[in-house]
């Protein structure tokens, strides 16, 4: 959020989101191409896997920063090699962190969600923003 406090905008919110996974220990963020996504989504197969998406919203105006972690735990069923070709081939999720893009293909290789925000497996924790956006003046509804 650093980047956006250096805007030209003095009254403004900037929201920013980042996610990322992990598995057995091990980190999972964007894979970037089909190899990695490959090794990626062989990992998580048969098990369960941790996905942290960050939200910050940044009021140019007063400098206040909100911000908020919101964890996800995923479920991956057992995936084939033929499932992870067909699914990478039709859905390239490269920029998805663990290469499960849930909003598309990716969520027939998951048996089970558990979180309080599911928009947050999407990359964008919608309630916590909600949250936020009110707390700033800027209620959704």
């Amino acid at each position: 959020m650093l980047k956006a406090s250096s805007l030209q905008y003095p009254d403004a919110l900037v929201i920013g989101s980042d996610q990322v996974a992990s598995c057995n220990g091990q980190r999972l963020g964007k894979p970037g191409d089909h190899a990695t996504a490959t090794r990626q989504l062989r990992t998580l197969s048969g098990r369960s896997a941790d996905f942290h998406t960050a939200v910050a919203l940044l009021d140019t105006k007063s400098r206040e920063m909100q911000q908020k972690v919101v964890p996800c735990r995923v479920t991956f069923h057992d995936l084939d090699e033929k499932t992870i070709e067909n699914y990478l081939l039709r859905e390239k999720p490269y920029d998805c962190a663990g290469s499960a893009k849930a909003e598309g293909l990716g969520i027939a290789l998951i048996a089970r969600i558990e979180t309080d925000d599911p928009t947050s497996l999407i990359g964008l924790p919608l309630i916590a923003l909600s949250a936020m956006l009110a707390k700033a003046g800027l209620p959704v509804v």
